[in-house]
């Protein structure tokens, strides 16, 4: 997954993690606590969904653990990438398809056109720290046809819960929205459009991602004819970032006129 950030007042492009062919590494079922390193990855919670390690700028030690349910806790990082450019990891977890590997019944893609009130929603859960230079996002992918094993090539929507040591997203801040009861501020930087919480918060609950959907839709930066076809959540790592966890994670799609997988 390519991830496109820069930090305040510079405007820096960065390489999504997904970008790198490395990432084809095995996918594995885990039920014990497992360690994740470099690209490693796991399925978890039955097969439901995938976390990822994916250090794709560094080569410091950094990995991450999981008990085998729908959460990871970045165990070590010593990750000290500038914050002017990109960040050296993403470790997430997902639903739906990455670059072609994909959680069992997911119920994604769904083609934006029927994206309706409440069909996509996720909740996130995370223990967060005051040290090291992070942001905490979901990473949220359209693609213009229901698959793909390579990059998406329609838009990648971020949505950002908290940010530490001064990094901001891609581009500039063009507007402010309120969606979901939530206030945002609303950037856009090449085929990136991310929403910031302007109060930082450790989780979500049932946060509807139509609603945000809806709202790129109308600016034209996501199109009604595209597929989402995966929900990411986890940290980019420009500093440090150990202990940053995710204490649980959820991605629900209801029953309708969708693309199974």
């Amino acid at each position: 997954m390519r991830k496109e950030a820069c930090v305040l007042a510079i405007a820096a492009l960065v390489m999504l993690p997904a970008q790198t062919a490395a990432y084809a590494a095995h996918v594995t079922e885990t039920a014990a606590t497992t360690s994740l390193c470099r690209f490693d990855t796991a399925s978890v919670a039955g097969g439901s969904y995938i976390v990822q390690n994916n250090e794709f700028n560094s080569s410091a030690s950094e990995c991450v653990t999981t008990d085998g349910k729908a959460d990871f806790t970045v165990a070590n990082s010593s990750i000290s990438n500038a914050t002017n450019g990109s960040p050296g990891a993403y470790p997430s977890i997902y639903k739906g398809c990455h670059y072609g590997h994909c959680t069992a019944n997911s119920g994604l893609p769904v083609q934006v056109a029927g994206m309706t009130t409440g069909k996509v929603r996720t909740s996130w859960h995370t223990t967060q720290t005051g040290a090291g230079a992070y942001d905490v996002a979901y990473d949220i992918w359209f693609n213009r046809t229901p698959a793909t094993s390579k990059h998406p090539d329609g838009a990648e929507m971020m949505v950002w819960l908290a940010r530490n040591g001064h990094v901001q997203p891609r581009g500039s801040k063009v507007a402010t929205a309120k969606l979901d009861g939530l206030s945002f501020d609303v950037w856009r930087g090449g085929p990136t459009v991310s929403y910031v919480l302007t109060n930082s918060s450790t989780s979500v609950n049932s946060l509807d991602i139509d609603n945000i959907t809806a709202d790129a839709v109308s600016r034209g930066y996501v199109q009604k004819t595209w597929y989402l076809i995966g929900v990411e959540a986890g940290f980019e790592l420009w500093q440090g970032g150990g202990k940053l966890t995710t204490d649980s994670f959820s991605v629900d799609v209801s029953t309708g006129a969708t693309h199974n997988r």
